[in-house]
């Protein structure tokens, strides 16, 4: 059995409040790792191009305010 196999079964087993708290670890988890990659990313340039095109575009009027 696979370790993931093994959570799944684990998991199946919990009851309704147990479900619960590991839904809000898990979201929990995920949000603080899709901020860790974007702060990785924006440390490794992976944004300068996309800053720089957005910049060329409000100078030449082709944004609004919102």
């Amino acid at each position: 059995m696979t370790q993931i196999e093994q959570l799944e079964r684990d998991i199946m087993r919990l009851n309704r409040a147990e479900l619960a708290a590991l839904r809000d670890w898990f979201e929990n988890y995920l949000a603080d790792e899709w901020d860790r990659q974007i702060e990785e990313d924006a440390k490794a340039g992976k944004f300068d191009r996309l800053a720089q095109e957005a910049l060329v575009d409000h100078r030449a009027g082709r944004t609004k305010r919102l």
